[in-house]
């Protein structure tokens, strides 16, 4: 896990986590899920700036085409599309 968290770590220093467009969403034709309880492991590929990487996450939001995902590195946290972005630490 620490070999994923250098790898985050120095991905995000490639840049930002962009936001999904509503077109990507499809925020036209379908709503936004979100589970606030619900903790869904999932692998997810994530991207910043130009730097794509697969991380360990869990599903924070969804729609049919598009899913949100929150992971950590060491004491940072991210979340990831559907609707936002950010990181904390």
């Amino acid at each position: 896990m620490r070999a994923q968290h250098r790898a985050i770590l120095a991905a995000a220093r490639a840049g930002p986590l962009p936001s999904l467009t509503d077109r990507e969403l499809g925020l036209r034709e379908h709503p936004v899920t979100i589970y606030p309880y619900l903790f869904v492991p999932v692998r997810a590929w994530v991207r910043f700036g130009l730097e794509a990487i697969r991380v360990y996450a869990k599903l924070v939001r969804s729609t049919p085409l598009a899913a949100g995902v929150e992971f950590r590195a060491e004491e940072q946290t991210f979340v990831a599309g559907c609707g936002g972005t950010r990181s904390s630490g």
